[in-house]
């Protein structure tokens, strides 16, 4: 593995870029708010899921497609933007699942949420390339893994990483909607506020040149 000191700059540059705010972030909180804590913690550990998808393609090296091949690229990105969008119209237009008391309905809730999340993270080329571009800096050719090992270790620490700030995030949006959860109105306008966020998201990842 990499010398302790690449491992230390490693650690520390990940928690930077995972305590930042970002889509994700900003994601998992909206299916809380929208949805409640469950749909919350299931949508995080769908992110976290996805996330392995990119760790693998950084390992083998298939995120190199999305630079060799900007249509790729493209096609993905306004695909997972299209994607964010109809969601948050279908969480902005339906009826409040927050504080829901049919058990069929609550069971639903946390494994939708964890499915749209697994989608939303897999089609996210921006993943991809981040971790195309950051782990290898931190991997060693002298090393006694062979490169691909390193990748995996090192992308793995990263979406666990990513994932507590996630989770952070669920616990304080929690903590917003716990004030309002009794009331209907403050349950319609936590959901048509999860809805705008990931309507927001959307069309920042659509427009967004990079």
């Amino acid at each position: 593995m990499p010398s302790v000191e690449l491992l230390v700059s490693f650690f520390l540059a990940t928690c930077i870029f995972a305590y930042m705010p970002g889509p994700s972030t900003l994601y998992a909180a909206a299916q809380t708010i929208a949805r409640g804590q469950r749909a919350g913690w299931f949508a995080a550990l769908g992110i976290h899921i996805g996330g392995y998808v990119h760790v693998l393609a950084a390992a083998f090296g298939l995120a190199i497609l999305f630079k060799a091949i900007p249509a790729l690229y493209l096609a993905l990105k306004l695909g997972g933007a299209a994607y964010l969008i109809w969601l948050g119209h279908k969480m902005f237009t339906s009826k409040s699942e927050l504080g829901s008391t049919n058990l069929k309905v609550e069971v639903k809730i946390p494994k939708k949420a964890f499915w749209e999340s697994v989608t939303v993270e897999v089609l996210n080329p921006k993943t991809a390339i981040f971790y195309l571009a950051f782990l290898p800096q931190f991997s060693d050719p002298n090393a006694g893994f062979p490169i691909w090992i390193q990748l995996l270790i090192l992308g793995t620490i990263v979406n666990i990483v990513f994932s507590s700030a996630d989770a952070l995030c669920v616990i304080l949006a929690d903590r917003v909607t716990s004030f309002f959860k009794n009331s209907g109105t403050a349950n319609r306008i936590a959901q048509r506020a999860g809805g705008g966020i990931l309507i927001a998201l959307g069309l920042n990842v659509a427009l967004n040149r990079q």
